[in-house]
């Protein structure tokens, strides 16, 4: 009995943090430190390159990111609709879509502009099939151009999880990481 009880209690604190570490690898995140930014000055979403082989999924993240804007507070925040799509998964013109989408921001005098990449928007073949987002994010200053923020990140959620609740979650930890220091 003496061992069963010293195995018992050895897995008492063995299980707990196995669960934390399995439950800690399904997200990875890397952010830079928030910058001071003005919560109520005039915000743009620019369009969110894809890299993904899922179509729209820039746009899916875009439309995530300016409703979590919404959420946490800041001013205003109009979002770029462009006339153009990326249809091919090597979009040669991506950077010159990013600078008219740039130069719209500063007609429309923002002073911040949130933008960023999708480099994995899925569910995960397999069994279960799990949801994967990837997402970079950048905050702009319009008015420079000078890149303020920068954040990456990707998770992963359990099968019955749907993939945008996935990308909700991490571009939400991402912005909040961003936001941290606006007043």
């Amino acid at each position: 009995m003496s061992y069963l009880s010293a195995v018992l209690r050895h897995l008492k604190i063995l299980i707990p943090g196995g669960v934390l570490a399995l439950l800690g690898a399904c997200s990875t995140t890397d952010r830079g430190p928030a910058p001071t930014l003005e919560r109520q000055a005039a915000w743009v979403v620019l369009p969110f390159a894809n890299h993904t082989e899922t179509p729209l999924a820039g746009n899916r993240a875009e439309a995530v990111a300016l409703a979590l804007l919404h959420a946490q507070g800041v001013g205003t925040v109009k979002r770029y609709v462009s006339t153009t799509q990326q249809e091919a998964l090597f979009d040669v013109a991506e950077g010159k879509r990013q600078q008219e989408a740039l130069e719209w921001a500063r007609e429309q005098q923002a002073r911040y502009a949130l933008t960023g990449a999708v480099d994995e928007w899925r569910y995960k073949v397999g069994v279960d099939g799990e949801p994967a987002a990837g997402v970079t994010l950048q905050i702009i200053d319009v008015a420079s151009g000078e890149t303020l923020w920068t954040a990456a990140g990707g998770k992963s959620g359990w099968s019955r999880e749907a993939l945008s609740a996935v990308g909700q979650k991490l571009i939400r930890e991402l912005l909040q990481s961003g936001l941290a220091a606006a007043r």
